[in-house]
């Protein structure tokens, strides 16, 4: 089938920008909605970068037979002009890889970063592959796409899968939504769900500890303890020994984490962040919500300090 770049009318199709996202999930829905409704759509991936971007490997937007686009490959500097290429790429049915920035032919397109970008443009040619990875992110398991050039292929990876060239494929990896589970009815409960709640996590307030939370604890979630109650908060520390958050934090002083573990070992967990050199951090007035929001939005890693509050990372189970 082929795609003009001009309607019936003789009206040009435009690039047009459906909304403002970043959200990987929302990206695949827009291109699976095009497909099921008999559209094509375009997939452009971010496969290269030379010097600095914006955006990170793996990046994607989704563009529409009708020019309307959603996503990001840059800082909103080269989109509207993937996009056009993207229609090209409809109109012939061939996928096409393009550069932006530096080593680019089209020097009238400048990436303010200094650097340059390399996208990959495939025709969407099936929803089954995204349907795929979003089927399993609804079921907070990890996936990935892997898209061939030369075959002009994309397939779902049931696996959990590391964003990059992988042999003659671009492979990009999703991981679910963050889940934040928070413990304590209090002011910072609050202040804490509302910035997870608009930096785009799934975030969660609890009085008790429930007897279903351990089965919502998995390595995509973090627990935040905001009871400033040791004692109650010490089943939550039991419960995540075995569902091994990536991260688990806690309300206080630093002198909190240091007195806590002393009954950490009991539920199996050790103590993390700068333990070993307490003297070396300095008290920062801040916002817990601010504290632990920037540690969570640093990455999925077993960082486990803030400025406002301790942490710890679940042990290694023997």
């Amino acid at each position: 089938m082929s795609y003009p770049l001009f309607d019936k009318d003789e009206h040009w199709h435009k690039p047009e920008q459906a909304f403002l996202t970043d959200d990987h999930r929302a990206i695949l829905r827009f291109a699976v909605e095009a497909l099921m409704s008999g559209k094509g759509a375009v997939l452009v991936t971010l496969v290269e970068i030379r010097g600095g971007a914006a955006r990170p490997l793996g990046a994607q937007m989704v563009v529409r037979e009708d020019g309307r686009y959603c996503g990001f490959v840059s800082g909103g500097c080269v989109e509207a002009a993937a996009a056009f290429e993207a229609l090209e790429v409809m109109g012939s049915g061939c996928d096409r890889e393009i550069r932006y920035g530096e080593g680019s032919p089209w020097f009238d397109i400048v990436l303010p970063c200094g650097g340059g970008i390399t996208l990959t443009l495939h025709k969407l040619r099936s929803a089954q592959p995204l349907l795929a990875v979003l089927n399993r992110l609804e079921q907070r398991k990890p996936s990935g796409l892997r898209y061939d050039p030369q075959a002009q292929s994309l397939v779902c990876l049931p696996t959990q899968t590391r964003t990059g060239w992988n042999l003659n494929g671009f492979e990009v990896g999703f991981r679910p939504c963050v889940r934040l589970m928070i413990y304590g009815r209090s002011l910072e409960a609050q202040a804490t769900a509302s910035l997870a709640a608009a930096t785009g996590y799934d975030s969660h307030i609890f009085d008790l500890f429930p007897a279903s939370a351990s089965a919502q604890i998995d390595t995509d979630t973090a627990v935040i303890l905001l009871c400033h109650d040791l004692n109650r908060e010490l089943p939550v520390l039991q419960a995540a020994r075995e569902a091994k958050p990536f991260y688990l934090g806690a309300l206080g002083s630093y002198r909190t984490p240091h007195f806590t573990s002393a009954k950490a070992p009991r539920a199996g967990m050790v103590q993390g962040g700068d333990s070993a050199n307490p003297g070396t951090r300095r008290d920062i007035p801040q916002s817990p919500g601010c504290a632990y929001s920037g540690t969570l939005r640093a990455g999925r890693s077993r960082l486990c300090t803030s400025p406002s509050g301790g942490g710890f990372m679940p042990a290694p189970v023997s």
